[in-house]
């Protein structure tokens, strides 16, 4: 058997060497039917992969010398993006973003606009288009808009260009984009606290606490929960730096000693807007007493006769003075209408307010104003802070009471304000959207302390 192997071998072999070209013919013959019959059997199995197409080209690389020189040919953009700081002026700010250009700074410099918008103002957010070599293509500055009425919906623009060759400034006021976002907590000691812990803006914690006033007025309950839904803003689609980026409480619910208390913003008439409950009723239906203006404060002179601190003489004081120090919030004492904020001789920054049934009230020598004439505002909403402004010879609220055009002594007096009441289309859309935000409160419940976003 083994001879007869051997044998078999070495014909092979000799036929091999003596028909070398067909050996190798027959090789690939074989190859090639075994190839077919992959061909024909691999499209049967579900696991194959189809053929992929190889395509071979020749590629020319420019050198390196010529591709720099034709990008020094294009005209290149840069764009930079900061936020102006404590003590910055129009140069410190063009030389952070890049900007060197003599022309274009002596002539913002000589612009009020430009001025009264970067000029020792921190927080701004300022964005420059600029050339490769410096010199400015355009210069945009975003900021709170100047008129109380519209800082929680619109931010002002400023946009610097050259317009015939001239730099020429533009300010203009834009709506936010907003988007909800959600928090909850629990108040172990204050609701700043609360707040705080839960990674709300400030911002938000004080409208919960303008909102809540009634329910907070002797202090919060240890083991009080909350649950927020607020807005977060943007500008242009930049995040907005000023008020940590937080805009209007939308929805919020407190519980505190079981009972639970909701406030839903409505402005479904356009007349300002108001927080209702669930049902859509005005908060402040069960409370006709008034709430004190000015917390923390004494009174330094009450409703009568009095010898007048600047005119001299013996005069009637007609209203009550509450002394505090600068800056502390002043607030409605009851829901009502902005008849009118601005200055007048005398009062300085002042506001008064419509309550309905010939009632209202006013609120003298403020150091600010953050409302505007045709605002509803309901009890305990933010009007402004103490000052000293007009005839004034220190920091105080003068705070008067009229009934039917009538000064009144404001000590124990209720103003019976008129509830809320919406009408069949106000319900019918408040219903709406409080369901709608009763969801996202109710997720906001469930999120244990953190945040969530809705896009």
């Amino acid at each position: 058997m083994l001879d007869l192997i051997h044998r078999i071998r070495h014909h092979a072999a000799h036929f091999r060497s003596r028909h070398a070209r067909l050996s190798a013919l027959a090789v690939m013959l074989l190859l090639g039917g075994f190839g077919a019959l992959a061909v024909a059997v691999a499209p049967l199995s579900p696991d194959a992969a189809p053929p992929q197409p190889f395509v071979t080209e020749a590629v020319t690389v420019t050198p390196v010398g010529e591709q720099l020189e034709a990008l020094a040919t294009l005209d290149l953009e840069l764009t930079r993006s900061d936020l102006t700081r404590p003590g910055d002026s129009i140069d410190s700010v063009l030389s952070r973003l890049g900007v060197a250009d003599a022309e274009v700074a002596s002539a913002l410099r000589r612009d009020r606009a430009v001025r009264r918008a970067i000029d020792g103002h921190p927080q701004r957010l300022v964005h420059a288009r600029a050339r490769a070599d410096g010199s400015l293509i355009e210069l945009v500055v975003r900021y709170p808009a100047h008129a109380a009425a519209l800082s929680k919906t619109h931010f002002s623009r400023l946009a610097v260009s050259r317009v015939d060759g001239r730099w020429t400034s533009r300010v203009d006021s834009r709506r936010f984009a907003s988007e909800p976002r959600l928090g909850n907590g629990t108040i172990l000691s204050t609701l700043a606290a609360a707040a705080a812990e839960a990674q709300l803006p400030a911002p938000v914690a004080s409208q919960l606490k303008d909102i809540f006033a009634s329910e907070l007025r002797r202090g919060p309950v240890k083991g009080t929960t909350f649950q927020v839904v607020y807005e977060a803003l943007s500008a242009d689609g930049e995040p907005v730096a000023w008020n940590q980026g937080a805009g209007r409480v939308l929805a919020a619910e407190l519980t505190s000693g079981g009972r639970t208390h909701q406030a839903i913003w409505f402005d479904g008439a356009g007349r300002g807007g108001a927080y209702l409950d669930a049902q859509g009723r005005s908060r402040s239906r069960e409370t006709t007493t008034m709430l004190s203006p000015v917390e923390a404060s004494r009174v330094t002179s009450g409703f009568a006769n009095r010898m007048h601190p600047i005119l001299r003489g013996l005069r009637a004081h007609r209203g009550v003075d509450y002394a505090a120090p600068t800056g502390t919030p002043v607030h409605s004492v009851a829901d009502g209408v902005v008849e009118f904020a601005g200055r007048q001789t005398g009062y300085g920054n002042v506001v008064y307010i419509d309550h309905g049934n010939d009632r209202s009230t006013v609120y003298a020598h403020l150091s600010r104003i953050d409302v505007a004439a045709g605002q509803r505002v309901e009890r305990g909403r933010l009007l402004g802070a103490v000052g000293a402004t007009g005839w004034a010879t220190g920091p105080h609220l003068h705070f008067e009471l009229r009934i039917s055009g009538e000064y009144q002594d404001p000590a124990g007096l209720n103003l019976a304000v008129e509830r809320a009441v919406l009408d069949a289309p106000g319900r019918k859309q408040f219903s709406a959207l409080a369901d709608a935000l009763q969801t996202k409160l109710d997720l906001a419940e469930s999120m244990s302390g953190q945040r969530a976003r809705f896009e």
